[in-house]
């Protein structure tokens, strides 16, 4: 059995590494991750959005979050679905996004 706990924070800590180049932050920090879902054997579903639909890097981070979660001891499988239901908007920032970007 693994730890779904552990594993989430180093899911997260993973994604803050991944930046939106047109924002320059991060997608977790960004409120681009809308769902975590780990599975007891390690499978591991990643629900997203993107700041615009047209965003054309849109391919390159999708698959950066894919490699990087899947290069977390433990996780067996992942998959990223991406989403724009709800749209993305500001309000989803955390605080030291909106304050990092000057929208504070």
């Amino acid at each position: 059995m693994i730890d779904k706990v552990s594993l989430e924070i180093k899911i997260i800590e993973t994604l803050k590494t991944v930046n939106d180049p047109e924002l320059s932050a991060d997608v977790y920090e960004l409120g681009l991750i809308y769902a975590i879902d780990i599975s007891d054997n390690g499978f591991v579903h990643i629900k997203m959005t993107l700041t615009a639909p047209g965003c054309p890097v849109a391919g390159d981070i999708i698959m950066e979050v894919d490699n990087k979660i899947r290069a977390i001891e433990g996780i067996t499988d992942v998959n990223v679905m991406l989403t724009f239901d709800p749209p993305w908007n500001r309000e989803m920032m955390s605080e030291e996004a909106k304050l990092e970007l000057g929208f504070l």
